[in-house]
């Protein structure tokens, strides 16, 4: 079967946008980027002869990457890449120079970059070497996978995922029994999937305190993927011998807490091995834009916030949740069991018209739901 170009770009790029997924949660503060190096062999079909990611902060990026592997096959082909290629010199040398001068004759682009260092620039080199360039192709998915790259860019703070996992009967734990089990085990290893692709995750202190977890990646061979560990907490009450702290040197820990914050407190956290985000307070605390802003500015494209009900709630009140992934158990709390949010109904919350439902089903006994802000 034949396929027209516009079959054949779509295809590749596809293929790229799912390989460039892969390095989500793990080149931050870059976007992971794919790019493969495709050309016609001698029956006529089209086949990669190279391919390539981002590699972590101050290694290749996606395109070099991808002609190293192709060598000399590049010299001709098609690069097709999920975003515009880089046009300044940094840590690497531009990524359109390098395509330039392996002989790349066409590139396909899935987005333009909205890094105004790039914006454009990238493009126009190409260009006018006299490369073929061709961009949108696959465009929307190549948006969606890089939101949080964008909004770091344009509103100064990462894309924010909610997740909630509830009881049957609406509890997300029982006040004094610590961590209560309520999602079944596969729902579990979904949501370690789900850390592995998020650069941070968060919780409040009071979960920090209640359920002493680790809040790491537990998949096998998924250690390593495992998020900044994010902890609000404004008079740095996390104790030095929580799972958090104790772990400290193997995933990093960051703690934002008040500028009155106790200073011993800080002195001995720090020594542990956490890092100390000092931020202003309001009368109501710690305002969930302030976190957002500090967290972009260290690098954070995307952040999974885990709760309590209190986090959760400002963070929905401050407009500041795109993404939604709630989890109902079959299990039943009962008798003091721990609200899903603080001040706000989750019937509310879920019939709000902001919010699309993008997927929803059953993982074993549990059932999920998953939303997302219109134009988010």
């Amino acid at each position: 079967m034949a396929f027209t170009q516009m079959q054949t770009d779509l295809r590749f790029m596809a293929a790229a946008e799912r390989y460039a997924r892969r390095g989500l949660g793990e080149v931050w503060p870059n976007p992971p980027v794919a790019a493969l190096i495709v050309r016609e062999n001698e029956n006529g079909q089209h086949v990669v002869v190279g391919r390539g990611r981002t590699s972590k902060p101050g290694g290749p990026h996606a395109e070099v990457n991808a002609l190293t592997m192709a060598g000399t096959a590049a010299k001709g082909a098609t690069c097709y890449v999920t975003l515009e290629p880089c046009s300044h010199y940094g840590r690497t040398p531009p990524c359109s120079v390098a395509l330039v001068e392996a002989g790349i004759k066409r590139v396909v682009i899935g987005m333009r970059d909205p890094n105004p260092r790039v914006a454009g620039r990238g493009i126009k080199m190409l260009e006018e070497a006299g490369v073929e360039v061709e961009v949108g192709v696959h465009e929307v998915a190549c948006q969606e996978l890089y939101s949080g790259f964008i909004m770091r860019i344009t509103q100064h703070r990462p894309k924010v995922l909610l997740k909630l996992a509830i009881s049957k009967d609406g509890f997300i734990g029982k006040k004094g029994e610590g961590q209560v089990r309520i999602s079944n085990p596969l729902s579990m290893r979904h949501v370690h999937g789900f850390r592995s692709t998020y650069d941070a995750i968060m919780v409040g202190i009071g979960t920090a305190l209640a359920d002493d977890p680790q809040l790491t990646c537990r998949l096998p061979g998924m250690a390593e993927r495992s998020p900044v560990r994010v902890i609000i907490d404004s008079d740095a009450r996390l104790p030095l011998a929580s799972k958090l702290v104790m772990t400290a040197a193997e995933v990093p820990v960051w703690l934002v807490c008040s500028s009155t914050a106790p200073a011993e407190r800080i002195e001995a956290l720090s020594k542990a091995g956490v890092l100390i985000i000092r931020v202003p307070t309001t009368d109501c605390g710690i305002e969930p834009s302030v976190v957002t802003s500090a967290l972009s500015t260290r690098g954070i494209t995307r952040l999974m916030v885990e709760g309590g009900s209190r986090i959760a709630s400002a963070f929905l009140k401050a407009g500041l949740v795109d993404d939604m992934c709630i989890v109902t158990g079959d299990i039943e709390v009962g008798e003091g069991g721990i609200p899903v949010l603080h001040d706000l109904r989750l019937e509310d919350v879920v019939a709000d018209p902001s919010f699309a439902k993008v997927e929803a089903g059953v993982i074993g006994s549990d059932q999920f739901i998953y939303l997302r802000r219109i134009g988010a």
